[in-house]
């Protein structure tokens, strides 16, 4: 099916019992046993099950055509709970490319806790191998990457983890299965922030892992997932499901409008840099057309000068909003080293921009004015 009609059929579950087109929301944290203390439809209490949750987790693994599904409170939690599933010992490769909150987990959580890692350029395919330790467990590629939108040859990366016996993670976040699917290019799990495209209304929190494989180490997972409780209420996942329902409409609409919007600014001489799949001066241009199905709806832009005039910049916008986040249907943009603290290697004239449903010659003519 086209990703529509999956996206629709995934999360249309009719309601049997009363016939409800829009399946109802299972609010209960526990479940009633029958008179033989037997439970009727094996839940027992949301932390470990909810029927919302199951819900969307099988429709999570359909989109990207995995075996599991697995739904949490955040982007991070799911992270978090990947990361639990090593042992102390174990050797993480992360793509020197990477959302901040990745490395900041690892060194401030999981490395006193015992697990090491290293970081490397994924787009030097030669660094990567070379990289790759004996005790290598895991390979965390991001692509595109945040900030810079760099892409990672996901074929040969999750080959060379393989050689290694590694597991090769994808940060699918910034693509979605919309344009790419990290499984059909040999990863083993995709993860998810699903408060950004997924959800699509910067309402609500969540995240999710999908595994290619139903394995020991995916079993590993679901333990972990109702032993450290990071998941998500049932209204929370049904937010998400009824976003997935738009998802491939919404995505293709703010593409269109990205593509726009980086073509205006790529050609201002008030800008230094435009980085955006989309563009033909791409470094990866020729792996974009390779394993993905469109460049995205997300661009960073370096203005000539350094933070001050980045700032001012933003200042003078009046249809973008300054915020941290992406993927809703609302343009924001954000200073980004100012969002990552001061250890931020991110360009100080850099600005991460998030294209909404706006009309494209509106964000063009604000931008514009904005960069008198």
């Amino acid at each position: 099916m086209h990703f529509d009609t999956l996206a629709l059929r995934a999360t249309h579950q009719t309601d049997p019992t009363t016939g409800a087109v829009v399946p109802p929301i299972h609010l209960s944290t526990t479940f009633a046993r029958n008179e033989a203390n037997e439970l009727p439809a094996d839940y027992l209490y949301t932390r470990t099950s909810n029927p919302t949750r199951e819900a969307l987790e099988q429709a999570l693994a359909k989109l990207e055509g995995g075996a599991v599904g697995m739904a949490f409170s955040s982007g991070q939690a799911a992270t978090m709970t990947l990361f639990q599933a090593l042992r102390p010992g174990d050797h993480v490769l992360l793509a020197t490319q990477a959302y901040y909150g990745t490395p900041a987990l690892l060194e401030q959580v999981f490395h006193p806790w015992g697990l090491t890692y290293s970081r490397v350029d994924m787009s030097d395919l030669d660094a990567v191998q070379s990289s790759i330790h004996e005790n290598t467990r895991m390979v965390w590629c991001e692509t595109p990457s945040n900030p810079m939108l760099t892409i990672t040859d996901l074929l040969t990366v999750s080959r060379l983890a393989h050689d290694a016996d590694a597991i090769c993670v994808c940060d699918n976040t910034w693509a979605t299965p919309v344009l790419q699917r990290p499984l059909d290019l040999n990863c083993d799990v995709v993860m998810h922030s699903t408060t950004k495209y997924f959800s699509g209304h910067s309402d609500v929190l969540g995240g999710a892992l999908i595994f290619k494989r139903n394995n020991a180490f995916t079993e590993r997972v679901r333990s972990l997932q109702g032993h450290l409780g990071a998941v998500p209420s049932p209204f929370d996942c049904w937010l998400v499901s009824r976003g997935i329902k738009t998802l491939g409409v919404r995505m293709r609409a703010q593409m269109a409008t990205a593509q726009a919007v980086a073509e205006f600014l790529d050609g201002h001489p008030a800008v230094e840099q435009v980085h955006y799949p989309g563009l033909p001066n791409h470094p990866d241009r020729a792996l974009i057309h390779q394993q993905m199905n469109g460049p995205g709806a997300m661009l960073s832009v370096q203005v000539r000068g350094g933070a001050n005039e980045a700032i001012r910049f933003i200042g003078k916008l009046r249809l973008f909003t300054r915020a941290t986040s992406l993927g809703g249907v609302e343009s924001l943009i954000e200073h980004r080293a100012s969002v990552e603290g001061h250890n931020s290697t991110t360009p100080q004239n850099l600005l991460r921009v998030s294209i909404g449903l706006e009309h494209a010659e509106d964000l063009i003519a604000d931008l514009a004015q904005a960069l008198v």
